[in-house]
């Protein structure tokens, strides 16, 4: 009966978890299939993108490998470190607040305890681009697999360029 209780709060505890994150989900782009399952679903890649949280008119897209079988399709399966970004201005460039170089813009549980993929972001104020990295870490081992995207900060029509620099803290 104690076993029963046991998992029947962790079930809870995961299934709350997984509403939480949806919320927070990037607008899924497309799929592409990348490994056939006969009897359980196949592995893909997903291609999403997220609007930079504190620079309007600024959008990052990302692709991630998602693990097939029955145990990707459960959410066990402990998901690849490899991601592709590409982040571009898509309108006029206003930066809302202060930010350090590094900060999280988002980030994505790729197992249940253990690895987590980041987007971070900063600035090279002398050419004014904002520079964003994506990564995997993991608890006991990190992942080099990353990637690099820049977005250099444009006027748009009649709207000037910010300069980054005027937003990095020290």
């Amino acid at each position: 009966m104690k076993f029963v209780s046991a998992l029947l709060a962790s079930c809870l505890m995961f299934s709350g978890a997984a509403v939480a994150q949806q919320a927070d989900d990037p607008e899924l782009i497309f799929k592409k299939n990348t490994v056939f399952h006969l009897l359980s679903p196949d592995a893909k890649l997903a291609t999403y993108v997220i609007d930079d949280p504190q620079v309007d008119g600024v959008a990052c897209y990302f692709t991630v490998p998602e693990q097939g079988g029955w145990s990707g399709w459960a959410g066990f399966a402990e998901q690849r470190s490899e991601t592709s970004l590409a982040c571009r201005q898509v309108g006029p460039a206003t930066i809302k607040a202060k930010f350090a170089q590094g900060v999280d813009i988002y980030e994505q549980r790729r197992s249940f305890f253990f690895k987590t993929m980041h987007i971070v972001r900063g600035c090279d104020p002398k050419r004014n681009v904002l520079v964003y990295l994506s990564y995997t870490d993991k608890l006991i081992d990190g992942s080099p697999q990353n990637s690099t995207s820049t977005v250099p900060l444009m006027p748009w029509g009649t709207a000037p360029a910010p300069q980054c620099k005027d937003f990095v803290t020290p």
